[in-house]
């Protein structure tokens, strides 16, 4: 296997085409860059943002330039001696008309070709929650009716601009009722074809010929009939109903809560070879190098997945899999993977550069002020219980039924108690059994939940019960399934409940709250930065080293800038106290309360500080309070708490919207002067603050991903802000500026550093793909200032050295202390690394010896990069 020096992900879509990707290709070279890495390229729902919605996994999208735009971008990267990962979606497709394997399934139901390609419980008609009230009242307004789908050539049951498609039976009663010839054709059609004949037939039978417009007509006449459009829609294979019961009533799995979005039965090898047949004649044609697994916790079974796949796509295939893991777990060493797509390295650097003697003063001024959502682990069992009870409603329900099948002695509101405190209780995404006795790490996940879970049960018996299903110590397809379903809820359970609702609620320090992290644990600084390198050196040393992602909550840089928050934990919290009070007109009073109450404020004083441009113009401010104002509408509504996704509290909205408007408006001068003000040296440190972690995302055990534009400054928030448009031509031209680093200007002197990482890890690749994870003593008086490791192989070696914990230390404008400040601190190196080196930030020599000056070394530059000459 050809293993990735460096990957560069791109967002496709959004105005990000083959035929533009393929323009960035010398300057990504030139970068440093190995493999581009991109976001799902298969044809996806019209007008789609992100790609996930796949419509067609063996068809290239034709709205970033379809296969022949496709050839075009692998030419160009092949030319460069570039790879290409892709990121693949196995785990579901849109549950949409436009998704052919779906449109079978709602004309022939069961008997679709396709019935078992998705996961659906038919038991019941396939349930369509679309509808924005119950279906009766839906009828009666007038938003049913019977129409021509022209794009299509068939019968439609159309709501608004959804047209879904009818079963054949359908045409033989629309025939008798419209007395029309086409009508009648297609009737006679439809009852002796099937498949994509029956598609076919309807399309050339509709516009061979015939009045359109009067069969139109006839549909819309008829249409006005409301029993008859009623009795036509229980004759279907499918049922509309009100969007709301999704969570309470769903017979497919969804992914998470996204109902346009059907978990699909990879587990079936059919199923398999189906949706992954272009996926591997890219791989087995070489132009595709890597793949990406997207929502690996999604699938029934994913190791005999993943197993399956090695085979299919070979041992030289690199591939890594979205998993998030919890504290203390490991990824499975029996997974045929390199790794995974690196939140747990996000996870790393909080701990290095969040100060817990800060985090501790956060702490205490945050529940003052926070009230009952300052308690994290309380809030966390209230953010569980609510998606257990009330989001995944459904799928809980689902799996007490399984369960009391399986237990008929038992009480279903007892299982369903003891089920509930287990999802509420479970430390990690999921355990991985589908049959068989667990691995060592389920079984002590499985253990500990039990230990929790029982004190809190006045009847043990229905937990034990349920939990010998998930031991597999119960036979039967029945016990199975209840396993696997577990294990597929308990992961949206966790995710859902933590990263959309709990690190939305629980704002002490937003730079903590992010996938894959905990933000309630005390920081262990550089000691517990190097276990964790040393562990990942061990595990995973070929995973990828993300600090941005397109599903972090925030910019790499705004997380940075707000680590320094908790070393001037006492500035911050004073100042919230004083803005808040400056700000004080602008809050309302609600019948429910004050909005937006003391949380929310300390929540937006944090976000705008994370986004605050540095050359903010006051006469200027419009695009950043739209962005501003659209993140606060989104926290609140994902914090669940005031106002959602599914209730919007539209006064409480405009409440907290008038108030984030308020903050970054340029009448709100004497505001602006004191945050302006404040915000100064937390912005200084913020910048070495990236640019450390950026040396260490380089230098550190793992194969370092860019997320597009984050070579530079990113001061993004969630989704959709971190997909706007990246300036390349910039970019570009920062990395042809020649001459020494104090000229650069920040963003650019990042993006120096990382191209100087790539290219250094392009010459010594086996260095960093296989070297040791050396950590290195740091002496003196500033030793608690700097983070220091070598990386090391056979002859070759690299010394690095990331400053950290540097609020109050800077000056303004320059991204380094003095050699005053560091005063006696040196780094001792190890005998076989004593010979003549040279920094490679700025070249000059490091004399051969026992120990580095870091006063020498970073006195005059923010990070180091040290190897032999």
């Amino acid at each position: 296997m050809t293993l990735p020096t460096a990957t560069y992900r791109i967002q496709f879509r959004n105005g990000m085409t083959f035929d533009r990707a393929c323009g960035l290709v010398p300057y990504l070279k030139a970068l440093g860059i190995s493999h581009l890495y991109a976001s799902p390229i298969f044809t996806a729902v019209s007008g789609s943002t992100h790609g996930y919605d796949v419509t067609d996994a063996n068809e290239i999208d034709p709205a970033l330039g379809g296969r022949a735009g496709f050839e075009r971008l692998t030419e160009s990267l092949a030319s460069a001696g570039m790879g290409l990962i892709l990121d693949i979606v196995p785990n579901h497709m849109a549950a949409s008309p436009e998704n052919g394997w779906w449109r079978d399934v709602l004309i022939f139901g069961r008997q679709s070709a396709y019935a078992n390609h998705f996961d659906i419980d038919w038991s019941e008609p396939l349930t369509l929650p679309q509808l924005g009230q119950d279906f009766e009242a839906a009828l009666a307004a007038g938003e049913l009716s019977i129409t021509l789908d022209e794009t299509h050539g068939n019968f439609a049951f159309g709501h608004f601009e959804t047209l879904l498609p009818l079963n054949p039976s359908s045409y033989g009663v629309l025939a008798n009722r419209l007395d029309d010839p086409v009508a009648t054709r297609m009737a006679e059609a439809a009852a002796v074809t099937s498949g994509e004949d029956f598609a076919r037939a309807m399309r050339d039978i509709l516009f061979e010929g015939g009045d359109r417009a009067l069969l139109r007509q006839k549909l819309e006449d008829v249409s006005s009939d409301c029993d008859f459009l009623k009795n036509l829609h229980e004759g279907q294979y499918w049922r509309l109903t009100h969007w709301k019961e999704a969570s309470r009533h769903l017979n497919y799995r969804r992914f998470f809560e996204v109902t346009g979005l059907v978990g699909t039965r990879v587990e079936d090898p059919a199923v398999f070879e189906d949706l992954h047949r272009l996926t591997v004649e890219l791989v087995r044609h070489g132009k595709v190098q890597g793949l990406r697994i997207d929502h690996v916790d999604g699938l029934a079974e994913p190791k005999a997945y993943l197993d399956r796949l090695r085979e299919t796509v070979g041992p030289d295939t690199y591939i890594v899999v979205e998993k998030i893991l919890g504290p203390g777990e490991v990824l499975p060493e029996s997974w045929p993977v390199a790794g995974t797509t690196g939140y747990e390295f996000i996870a790393a650097l909080s701990e290095l550069f969040i100060d817990s003697s800060g985090l501790r003063i956060l702490d205490g001024a945050y529940r003052s002020l926070a009230g009952q959502t300052g308690d994290l682990e309380e809030g966390r069992r209230l953010a569980k219980s609510l998606m257990v009870e009330r989001n995944f409603a459904g799928e809980t329900n689902r799996l007490v039924s399984i369960a009391a099948g399986i237990f008929p002695e038992l009480k279903r509101d007892e299982i369903a108690t003891a089920l509930c405190e287990l999802l509420i209780a479970f430390p990690v995404y999921r355990t991985y059994g589908d049959g068989g006795p667990l691995s060592w790490q389920d079984a002590a996940v499985l253990a500990g939940t039990a230990s929790q879970v029982m004190p809190k049960l006045d009847n043990r018996s229905a937990c034990d019960h349920v939990l010998r299903l998930l031991e597999g110590k119960i036979e039967g397809d029945a016990a199975r399934a209840f396993r696997i379903r577990f294990q597929q809820l308990s992961g949206p359970v966790m995710a859902k409940a933590t990263e959309d609702t709990l690190f939305y609620r629980y704002n002490r320090l937003l730079a903590a709250n992010e996938v894959g992290g905990e933000p309630g644990k005390a920081p262990g600084g550089t000691e517990e930065f190097h276990r964790r390198m040393a562990e990942r050196a061990r595990l995973q040393p070929h995973g990828l080293s993300a600090s941005t992602t397109h599903d972090t909550k925030r910019g790499e840089d705004a997380r940075a800038r707000l680590y320094a928050l908790s070393e001037g934990a006492d500035v911050f919290a004073q100042a919230v106290d004083r803005w808040r009070e400056m700000n004080r007109p602008w809050l309302q009073e609600l019948p429910d309360g004050v909005a937006p109450e003391p949380n929310v404020e300390w929540m937006l004083y944090q976000a705008l500080a994370g986004i605050w441009p540095e050359d903010f113009d006051r006469g200027q401010t419009d695009a950043l309070a739209e962005r501003f104002t659209g993140y606060a509408v989104k926290a609140v509504r994902e914090a669940k708490l005031r106002s959602n996704w599914t209730e919007q509290d539209t006064a409480f909205e405009e409440a907290v919207t008038r108030y984030a408007a308020a903050l970054v408006s340029a009448e709100n001068s004497a505001f602006l002067e004191d945050f302006e003000s404040v915000l100064q040296p937390f912005i200084a440190a913020g910048y070495l603050n990236s640019l450390s972690q950026t040396m260490l995302k380089l230098t550190a055990p793992g194969i370092p991903d860019i997320y597009q534009g984050t070579e530079g400054f990113d001061f993004s928030l969630v989704d959709p802000d971190n997909r706007r448009p990246i300036d390349h031509e910039r970019l570009t031209a920062w990395l042809d500026e020649a001459g020494p680093i104090a000229k650069l200007q920040a963003a650019a002197l990042k993006q120096r550093i990382v191209a100087i990482g790539l290219q250094l890890r392009q010459r010594y690749a086996d260095l960093f793909a296989r070297g040791d994870y050396l950590p290195l003593k740091v002496t003196g008086n500033r030793r608690d200032h700097v983070l220091t490791f070598a990386r090391v192989h056979k002859g070759d070696f690299a010394i690095i050295a990331a400053p950290r914990l540097m609020f109050g230390w800077l000056d303004p404008g320059v991204l380094f202390a003095g050699p005053e400040f560091w005063e006696d601190t040196a780094i001792a190196v190890p005998s076989p690394l004593h010979g003549l080196k040279a920094d490679l930030v700025t070249g000059k020599t490091i004399e051969p010896g026992g120990s580095i000056s870091v006063a020498a070394l970073l006195g005059s530059q923010p990070v180091g990069l040290i190897s032999p000459l």
